[in-house]
């Protein structure tokens, strides 16, 4: 059965930062693209990052390039997304999601097979 769980949400001040980890289980992990997606309250879900299943390719939403950092460690079977400079419009519900070897863009797209519970980002003013 595979499972991914969420973890490091929180409250922040605006411009502060946090890091959000993923644990994989249940799945050969290094055959895995992972991305990143959140929604927040009334809007629709929404890619923010992706990294490739060796992690030498990643892919941002362009709201969040250049504060965030999505990395992974295939030892560990976890990816990790560092968050700076965090904005009010950054509060929502952070996800993240598997999808077996595919293209960076197409896991943007659509999503993975498989997601997580989420974990709650609150930036506060």
């Amino acid at each position: 059965q595979v499972q991914l769980v969420e973890s490091g949400g929180g409250l922040v001040q605006a411009g502060g930062s946090l890091r959000l980890s993923c644990a994989a289980s249940g799945l050969t992990f290094r055959n895995y693209a992972m991305a990143w997606f959140r929604r927040g309250a009334g809007k629709e879900r929404e890619f923010v990052a992706a990294i490739s299943s060796r992690g030498d390719v990643t892919h941002y939403a362009d709201f969040v390039r250049g504060r965030f950092t999505i990395s992974r460690d295939n030892a560990k079977s976890t990816i990790d997304l560092q968050m700076n400079s965090l904005k009010p419009e950054d509060t929502a519900v952070y996800y993240c999601s598997a999808e077996v070897t595919t293209t960076l863009f197409t896991i943007a797209a659509k999503g993975g097979d498989y997601w997580g519970q989420g974990t709650h980002v609150t930036v506060s003013i």
